[in-house]
């Protein structure tokens, strides 16, 4: 894209005129929003000189923004990441107008793209027939710029092999440094079980979020760590260092989630090795489905109802963890709770759902009694805790196994991908980018974090990344063969 080119005279009065007039409206309203229009508009000066550049600059602010509600908690945004996804969603219209050449065949036909396709086409089905129209259509605008800032630009992004190092740079640095805040805050309360919370401030959510982010960024350490071989000790110390930081701040953050996905992304690398990544879905999905049938045979999961005045949440993680298994855990029981409402729900909505984002408004009267914990009152609007059900009940049937086929293929395409490659560096990143979605796969699991900004971010960037593998690998092959030829 060429860059955006202005007089010589406006180039100089125009950004101290907006200092001056951004200054004193700061002045007169005391509003921060005034005091951070310079950056604004020094970040739209950059998009339209390098959009690129921007782009880097972008990843860069996920780890570090944070939310900010307008209107007491009517609406609420995270700052600076998602006005700056507004501006690459109108970049996107301004490409696809302009040079719609960009869009290659070989993305187009990827089947992740059709997929996503169709998962966003449904979606607007059911926002048409949402029970509550309004909060759905706000779930749509965001998916939307979700979908074109994280899956459709990194497309002409990511084109060479210093981009990947350059978006994993632009994204380790901010992320780093938020993991180093929190533990020192964590340590500053003897790295307390119950206040993990209070350590992570407004910089993540809570502590699911923040340790899902870190669960799916770690597979990228370690692949760094193995493409750096033979780069001297100035760049592989400083990595193995941050290696062994983050395993001791994912579990300072009690996430059982976390640590389980740490190990599966584990398992996904070897499987892919291995070549039977295409089994890892599958298998699984039989043995929920096994479950299922047995759990609801004879109404079975009643015998799982919890005991009210013993189930609730300990003092110290390995009570936790004792709790879990015994079935006295607070947070595993109100899940369980979750879920049969969900399930319930589903029966009244089976095709189109009840519309994105009304699960919380709905989902008590199909709750049973006798699951409840002593946190279903839900002040904190939680959903489903589980982002099958979660498509499910919100967009109906298709949704969910959309979702359902998109994980399987993601795996499946990765393995094939990664042995297309000869290049030793291809590989390493195409075996990251499938261990980052495995490990979100799993956080997504017991959570609904996708439509987050920090974790949505992680979980499409793989997915457009491992698009973007696909196609290159091809395209190495090809030209393999005219040499040969």
């Amino acid at each position: 894209m060429q860059p955006i080119l202005l007089g010589n005279k406006v180039e100089k009065v125009l950004p101290w005129g907006v200092l001056f007039f951004s200054v004193i409206a700061y002045a007169y309203t005391g509003s921060f929003i005034m005091a951070a229009l310079p950056f604004a508009f020094l970040f739209l000066l950059l998009t339209g000189v390098s959009w690129k550049t921007a782009y880097w600059v972008f990843l860069f602010t996920i780890p570090v923004s944070i939310d900010v509600h307008f209107f007491g908690e009517t609406l609420s945004t995270s700052v600076p990441d998602e006005p700056i996804m507004w501006l690459f969603l109108l970049l996107f219209f301004v490409l696809a107008a302009s040079r719609p050449a960009l869009f290659s065949r070989d993305w187009l036909t990827n089947p992740l793209v059709l997929i996503i396709a169709a998962q966003y086409l449904w979606l607007i089905v059911t926002v048409l027939y949402s029970h509550m129209p309004m909060l759905s259509l706000k779930f749509l605008a965001a998916k939307t710029w979700f979908l074109c800032s994280f899956f459709i630009i990194p497309m002409f992004i990511f084109r060479e092999k210093k981009d990947f190092i350059k978006g994993f740079l632009a994204t380790l640095i901010p992320l780093f440094i938020t993991i180093c805040i929190v533990v020192y805050r964590h340590a500053m309360i003897g790295f307390n079980f119950r206040r993990i919370e209070i350590a992570i401030g407004d910089v993540y959510n809570n502590h699911v979020d923040y340790s899902t982010v870190m669960s799916m960024f770690y597979p990228l350490l370690w692949v760094a760590y193995l493409m750096t071989k033979g780069k001297g000790p100035f760049i592989r110390v400083p990595l193995l260092l941050i290696i062994l930081l983050f395993l001791p701040a994912i579990y300072l953050t009690y996430a059982r989630a976390a640590m389980l996905a740490v190990v599966f992304a584990l398992c996904i690398a070897l499987a892919i090795r291995m070549k039977l990544a295409q089994w890892i879905m599958p298998v699984f999905y039989a043995l929920i489905t096994m479950m299922v049938i047995y759990m609801s045979t004879d109404k079975k999961f009643m015998d799982f109802r919890p005991d009210y005045e013993h189930t609730f949440m300990r003092k110290k993680f390995t009570d936790h963890i004792v709790a879990t298994f015994r079935g006295q855990d607070m947070s595993s029981m109100e899940r369980l709770y979750r879920w049969i409402a969900a399930v319930r729900m589903s029966q009244d909505e089976p095709v189109k759902g009840f519309g994105p984002n009304t699960f919380y408004y709905y989902y008590k009267p199909y709750g049973i009694a006798s699951f409840k914990t002593w946190v279903s009152h839900n002040f904190e609007k939680s959903t489903t805790h589980n982002y099958y059900l979660y498509m499910l009940v919100e967009q109906g049937w298709p949704a969910m196994i959309l979702y359902a086929i998109m994980v399987m293929v993601v795996l499946a395409q990765a393995q094939k991908t990664y042995h297309r490659f000869k290049d030793r560096f291809y590989r390493l990143c195409t075996m990251g980018v499938a261990m980052m979605f495995g490990a979100g796969f799993i956080n997504n699991f017991f959570s609904e974090l996708i439509e987050t900004h920090k974790v949505g971010s992680l979980f499409y960037i793989s997915i457009a990344l491992l698009v973007m593998l696909t196609a290159k690998s091809k395209q190495l092959i090809k030209e393999e063969q005219v040499v040969i030829n």
